[in-house]
């Protein structure tokens, strides 16, 4: 042969080209045009299609095509070498390559190599190689999922602070345009859907593009006749992800406010459960929340099934795709234009950057849902707050202590027309008792809301030690306003921790006396753990008097100038609401501002405002209020003998 006749190479040594991958490609394709020529000059003429027509079919038994262009003229043997290359540059790259390679082969074995050993170190070599980024991968798999659920923890963990964060700041008007259950479910449901979406993003978003565009460059660069194939499957998964997330979108965001009614349901359950218990209700609430529970199941097992259709759908399509290839591909390798195995490595490059849209699709699968929760979850964050610190807070003045004036002040709650309180005067002073009765809905509850700012007056305002509490930090003014509501709320932990719950570094000696004055020091030191007995969530494990005389002293162990009392004492027993209220006379020289429906409570108050529809109808004392105050008289005649009334 043609290589026999250059010896040297069997003493030279062979060369390693590392000068970038256009380079060797570029050398490689021009090395085997030429070596696909040497091929075919070697080869019988009669068989082969580049030298038919250029005049080798009758050659002599023994000459070669090569020893026949050998002899002739350089001109025409010039003319059929061109001849022949532009054949050979019409052929398919990859077929003149295999050609090219299928030559080199017959000459190495023809050299003594042993090509069995080469191909079975090269084999070995690349074994170990992939076997090398197998585990690389599987390394980097792992710490990508690690990195992942870290990240996503670390997400929904500071997203439910800053939405605690948030709530905590609300307003009563703010509270209620959000349910508590809507608010729970947004801090654990919703965050949850926006952790499991971050995991899920985080393990894909990187993977899943660089498969895919490392697909599409293989295939083209393997035949770019076909690009419309994989241009068509990914139209196909783009409509399939399109159709399935216009159709999910709207029924994840009914979703969550069905989980938000379910909520509802549960927690109205079980908070009235006595009630419901003591109406025979039982069946009734079953019923209701079985309804809520259906509308939801129903409505999961729709999004489901689409959702359970998607994948099925992409693996439609691949398998469609792979056959469109198999049937266009057979047709090229017909026609010679591409190789059985070109063909084969498409349809696994094809089958690649599918797999890379159907990673995706799992992320569109939980995508709808995630873009609900997050739309709630920025809802509550960004929702304005009407209560604030002002920008430049006045620092209360030294000597005044716990004064509070109103002046002019009316209030409606948002979204009403009436106001619930109209141009109210009256001054609390320190160390005097301030009382307001006056018959249900006549906004007492309502008045002394508006002293610790849980709403803002909407007209006229309020004074603290002479300054308007708008003017003052809330953290100052309700430092310097102790409120005790109507129902009297306390946290799971023990008697000591909800009495010293605004204070915790407080003193045993405050905390004590505070519970002396409250009339609670006889039931706690009745319990074997004294102040450390335990107390369950809301005060469940007491009575109503116990848990009021509870929240009453934890109150009394603040160091607010003002004590608000709203409704305090109505679970107290006569015996116990005189004993307190004779204590706390004697013992705190607080200003005190009661609401109260008994007469008895607040007949020794140094100053009664009575209400009626929102306005003062009365003012002063006790006896001061029976003859000069009608509304007043009938509300005491109600509950007093007329003994009491003349007394």
């Amino acid at each position: 042969t043609l290589l026999r006749t250059y010896p040297l190479i069997e003493t030279e040594s062979v060369y390693t080209i590392n000068k970038g991958e256009e380079f060797k490609e570029g050398t490689l394709s021009f090395v085997s045009r030429y070596l696909l020529l040497l091929y075919g000059l070697q080869n019988d003429g009669v068989d082969n299609p580049m030298l038919q027509s250029e005049g080798f079919e009758n050659l002599p038994e023994g000459i070669s095509p090569l020893d026949a262009i050998l002899n002739l003229p350089e001109d025409q043997r010039n003319t059929i070498l061109n001849d022949i290359l532009v054949k050979i540059d019409v052929m398919p790259k990859s077929t003149v390559a295999q050609t090219a390679t299928l030559y080199t082969q017959q000459e190495y074995t023809a050299l003594g190599a042993n090509l069995s050993t080469i191909q079975t170190n090269f084999v070995l070599m690349a074994g170990v190689q992939m076997i090398g980024i197998a585990l690389l991968a599987m390394v980097v798999a792992v710490l990508v999922s690690l990195i992942s659920s870290r990240v996503a923890a670390s997400l929904s963990r500071d997203m439910r602070f800053s939405l605690f964060e948030k709530v905590a700041s609300f307003g009563n008007k703010e509270y209620n345009e959000f349910s508590t259950a809507s608010l729970i479910t947004r801090s654990t449901n919703d965050i949850q859907q926006i952790q499991m979406f971050t995991v899920l993003f985080l393990r894909i978003v990187f993977f899943a593009p660089i498969l895919g565009i490392g697909g599409i460059i293989k295939a083209l660069g393997t035949n770019k006749s076909m690009a419309w194939v994989i241009a068509v499957g990914v139209m196909a998964i783009l409509t399939l992800v399109v159709v399935a997330f216009t159709v999910a979108m709207p029924k994840f965001k009914v979703i969550q406010k069905m989980v938000d009614k379910v909520n509802m349901v549960v927690r109205d359950s079980l908070v009235g459960m006595l009630v419901i218990r003591a109406f025979n209700t039982e069946k009734h609430e079953e019923k209701k929340f079985e309804r809520a529970n259906a509308d939801l199941t129903r409505t999961n097992l729709f999004v489901s099934r689409l959702m359970s259709g998607l994948q099925p759908g992409m693996m439609l399509v691949m398998n469609g795709i792979s056959i469109l290839i198999i049937w266009v591909g057979s047709t090229q390798v017909d026609l010679g234009t591409m190789q059985v195995g070109d063909m084969i490595a498409y349809i696994q490059y094809t089958a690649q950057i599918m797999m890379s849209f159907l990673m995706l699709s799992m992320v569109s699968i939980i995508l709808p849902r995630a873009t609900v929760s997050i739309n709630r979850v920025n809802e509550v964050l960004n929702k304005e707050i009407s209560i604030i610190d002002p920008k430049n807070p006045k620092t209360l003045p030294q000597g005044i202590q716990g004064e509070i004036e109103f002046r002019n002040v009316s209030f409606k709650y948002p979204g009403a027309e009436k106001n619930v309180l109209s141009d109210l005067n009256f001054t609390a002073h320190h160390g005097q008792t301030t009382a307001f009765i006056g018959s249900t809905g006549s906004g007492k509850s309502t008045l002394v809301n508006l002293i610790p700012r849980f709403y803002d007056a909407t007209e006229g305002e309020i004074r603290l030690n002479g300054i308007n509490i708008k003017e003052i930090s809330l953290k100052e003014l309700r430092n310097k306003v102790a409120y005790i509501s109507q129902e009297a709320i306390l946290f799971s932990g023990t008697a000591e921790s909800n009495i010293k719950y605004a204070q915790g570094h407080m003193s045993d000696e405050k905390m004590k006396r505070a519970a002396r004055i409250a009339q609670a020091e006889d039931f706690i030191m009745s319990k074997d753990e004294g102040y450390g007995f335990s107390v369950s969530q809301g005060g469940a494990n007491v009575s109503g008097g116990q848990r009021q005389r509870l929240a009453i002293a934890r109150a009394l162990a603040t160091d607010a100038e003002a004590i608000i009392f709203d409704d305090s004492f109505s679970a107290l027993d006569y015996k116990t609401d005189a004993t307190l209220r004779a204590t706390l006379k004697e013992e705190v020289n607080n200003t005190v501002i009661v609401v109260a429906q008994r007469i008895s409570t607040i007949k020794n108050a140094d100053q009664i405002i009575v209400l009626d529809e929102g306005k003062i109808v009365g003012k002063g004392t006790h006896k001061e209020l029976l003859k000069d105050c009608e509304v007043y008289k009938e509300i005491a005649s109600s509950q007093l003998s007329k003994e009491e009334l003349v007394s």
